[in-house]
């Protein structure tokens, strides 16, 4: 993996760290459960130490250049202890699922500490059934969705039995920090690179000249679509509120075949249920709010990785922010499905996409200062209402020194006025939502996980009574 002492974060990394503040923290991760009995904990750690080779950014922390002189350099951490990042807890008894939430909850109430490499993992003992669970904490300038999956191809084993580890417990020698002028200089070469790359695609220009302006108009277009949705601020709703730094956290188990059957039955595709029971869970929670759902479209913002295969392994963030609509107003389950298709297939015929990565691109050559407003500025509350996002995960089985990963629930996080956050991956024939939402603005957050389950129960009852109805002719 390409990762190297001195790297530069990229534009997009560096929003993150940005945007975060006193109550809005910027890490995710995931709650990964296994059958047991649980390891012995010092087999943890030794299992992770002798993968972390494979990860050197895992023992890399932030280095800042004085007076905000350019984005900030990942530089090997001498004072790095694998202890400090790996911990133990254990539930008290009889440890069930809705203690290791409470936990997970308290875990992500906390900011990462930025002298130190920007992630934590717990091993939680205690559940029952005889079980023991992983609670990962990474700072999302590290790591995307995406990316992440990797690494935990990188962490986890395909069989009971595990793999050869290359190189297992290869001692590890941290280059010396820079100093002022190495960082200074290690920046000036990083925007040399930016222009010359800039320049060859320019150069570009004289031999294709018909192409490159088919692709200015067209990225033209795209940030102009951009600019367009900013003019349409979204509703005000009891999701964007000021918060505090406290989280609560539930789940929605369900299996990714009922969502299969029913985009098979009704169209679309799984992100698309997704969107539109995520919808129908909300549209019940505003009602019990009071709120009037009638004409009532929320606003999703729903990260698209532009990670190409070529890509696949690195940590760092290659996403696009897309804002879909979410139609709470819509009654009927079917066609709030319908709904939502027609608009994410408007969106992806759409030029967003290509103007949102072309801003990204455009923020790699800005100051710090101009960095940070534009980060504001993409997680301004006039733009969206919560975030939702969908990572595909593997549909196979995953180990931990010979214990089977059971279950994977995603954990997102909350930028500031945004009350709640719903991520949703998929791992072996299941598909988990995880809610976090602030502690005081959302006590009633599982009036909306029971509603994402009972919206989807309908469209599968619905499906199954559609297809019965197709085989009685």
């Amino acid at each position: 993996m390409p990762q190297q002492h001195l790297d530069r974060l990229t534009a997009v990394d560096a929003s993150f760290l940005h945007q975060e503040r006193g109550a809005s923290h910027m890490h995710v991760g995931a709650v990964t459960v296994f059958e047991g009995p649980p390891p012995p904990f010092r087999e943890v750690q030794d299992s992770i130490r002798e993968r972390l080779h494979l990860v050197p950014r895992y023992r890399q922390k932030l280095e800042f250049p004085r007076l905000e002189s350019g984005r900030p350099l990942w530089v090997d951490d001498p004072a790095f202890t694998l202890e400090y990042h790996v911990r133990h807890a254990a539930l008290p008894k009889p440890g069930g699922p809705d203690l290791l939430l409470e936990l997970t909850a308290r875990i992500f109430s906390q900011r990462l500490d930025r002298s130190k490499p920007l992630w934590e993992m717990w091993v939680v003992e205690g559940l029952e059934e005889d079980r023991f669970a992983l609670v990962s904490k990474t700072h999302h300038a590290l790591i995307d969705g995406v990316s992440g999956m990797d690494l935990a191809a990188v962490l986890l084993d395909l069989a009971p039995q595990g793999a050869p580890v290359e190189h297992p417990g290869r001692p590890w020698a941290p280059r010396p920090l820079p100093g002022t002028a190495e960082v200074l200089a290690t920046g000036a070469l990083g925007g040399l690179r930016a222009l010359v790359s800039g320049a060859a695609r320019a150069a570009a220009a004289f031999t294709h000249p018909s192409e490159i302006v088919h692709e200015a108009r067209v990225a033209a277009e795209g940030v102009g679509e951009i600019l367009w949705a900013g003019m349409n601020p979204a509703p005000p709703t009891p999701l964007n509120v000021p918060i505090g730094p406290h989280r609560r956290y539930v789940v929605v188990r369900e299996r990714l075949e009922d969502f299969k059957l029913v985009k098979d039955t009704f169209g679309g595709t799984v992100n698309d249920v997704v969107l539109a029971v995520v919808s129908g869970g909300l549209r019940d929670w505003l009602r019990s709010r009071g709120v009037r759902i009638e004409g009532l479209e929320l606003r999703a913002l729903v990260p698209v990785s532009t990670r190409g295969e070529h890509e696949r392994g690195q940590l760092g963030n290659r996403i696009a922010a897309m804002r879909a609509p979410l139609p709470v107003y819509v009654d009927d389950p079917v066609s709030r499905l319908r709904t939502v298709k027609a608009a994410m297939d408007g969106i992806k015929e759409s030029k967003q996409a290509l103007g949102a990565e072309l801003i990204a691109g455009m923020q790699g050559f800005a100051p710090p200062t101009i960095l940070a407003q534009a980060s504001r500025l993409n997680f301004s509350t006039r733009l969206f209402n919560l975030i939702v996002t969908n990572v595909p995960g593997p549909q196979f089985p995953l180990y931990l020194l010979g214990r089977r990963m059971l279950e994977l629930q995603p954990v997102a996080f909350l930028p500031e006025e945004h009350a709640l956050a719903v991520a949703i991956m998929s791992y072996d024939g299941a598909l988990t939502f995880g809610l976090l939402a602030d502690y005081d603005a959302l006590p009633d957050v599982e009036h909306i996980a029971d509603g994402i389950a009972a919206s989807l129960a309908e469209l599968v009852a619905l499906a199954k009574k559609r297809r019965q109805q197709d085989a009685d002719g």
